[in-house]
């Protein structure tokens, strides 16, 4: 996932720190990297530097940085290649590319789900490189974080960013209490109002906090929120989070969420209040499910608004003093 990560790392760079980053292809073994780092960089719209025909990292490395201090990119991110740690040859260009350019940091890149190989493999390159950072992909697993606290106390060196996922915003700063919280069930408040901030525009930020203040939140608002990556932003309120992550879900996984909303009347939609035990069987009959996926929706919208009533009037304090096991 390195190449993958080489795009998430300069998107990030780019919306939320306001730099300029240049991306350098320098894995020059394996097939169609390149052609992989180019698509990445369209996509986010980041200038990517490449040598198709030359072979040679260490030159293509030198040249990128060279074309990156004329061209005003303030930051380079260099894409290498993979390697295993007893690949001597391999491990010798990574270290002559690390004299050659000499990096404010080096990530090792570590695939979550390998387990005792990952810390194996840590182990050998920071005792050859002494990397500054660990960035842990494919952490929307079931892997519970166990690869992170095993390379952590291995290697001492900060895990510093987490992949959580295929898109290229997939990638979140990593938080030790913030990651405890949601390994443990109880959520991740912080993350879920920083990931909220991050897809709503102004406006709409506006509004809708002006109708969880007075919890006016309705299923109308719920159902044009699905769009917008809801599963990731559900997954972290407090009680929701496991039940979500469970779920074998895909583009068309909330059908039936929108099919219960749309089977309520406007009235109902607009006021979930006025539904009582025979609208919900009108709404279960409607939808094609049955009552107890309409009352687990409807509790689960519920805690959601109310803990959204909570944050926007100040009661931030006594939501976490109420919640068991959360750090004050």
């Amino acid at each position: 996932g390195k190449t993958t990560l080489s795009g998430k790392l300069a998107n990030f760079l780019k919306a939320k720190k306001g730099k300029n980053p240049l991306l350098v292809a320098c894995d020059v073994y394996r097939p169609a990297a390149i052609d992989q780092l180019k698509v990445l960089g369209e996509l986010i719209g980041v200038e990517v530097y490449s040598e198709v025909e030359n072979k040679n990292p260490v030159e293509i490395a030198r040249h990128a940085i060279k074309q990156a201090k004329q061209n005003g990119n303030n930051v380079v991110v260099v894409d290498t290649a993979g390697r295993l740690a007893i690949d001597e040859q391999m491990m010798n260009e990574i270290a002559a590319l690390k004299n050659a350019i000499e990096p404010d940091e080096i990530l090792f890149v570590v695939d979550s789900m390998t387990g005792q190989d990952a810390v194996n493999t840590a182990k050998a390159f920071n005792d050859r490189l002494n990397f500054d950072g660990v960035v842990l992909t494919k952490l929307d697993g079931d892997t519970r974080g166990g690869a992170a606290l095993s390379i952590r106390s291995v290697v001492n060196k900060p895990i510093k960013f987490v992949g959580t996922g295929e898109k290229m915003d997939a990638l979140d700063v990593f938080h030790p209490e913030r990651m405890a919280d949601r390994i443990l069930g109880m959520g991740d408040i912080v993350t879920l109002v920083e990931k909220a901030q991050e897809q709503f525009d102004e406006k709409q930020a506006a509004e809708l906090q002006k109708k969880f203040a007075k919890n006016q939140f309705n299923f109308n608002d719920f159902l044009s929120q699905l769009q917008q990556n809801i599963k990731d932003l559900v997954s972290m309120i407090p009680g929701v989070g496991k039940a979500v992550k469970d779920m074998d879900i895909d583009n068309n996984a909330f059908k039936s969420i929108e099919a219960i909303i749309q089977s309520m009347t406007p009235a109902e939609r607009a006021n979930p209040d006025l539904i009582n035990g025979n609208r919900k069987k009108r709404i279960a009959a409607g939808s094609g499910t049955g009552i107890p996926e309409v009352n687990k929706l409807i509790k689960q919208f519920e805690d959601m608004r109310k803990m959204m009533k909570m944050m926007t009037t100040g009661n931030m304090k006594n939501m976490m003093r109420n919640m068991p096991g959360m750090r004050r």
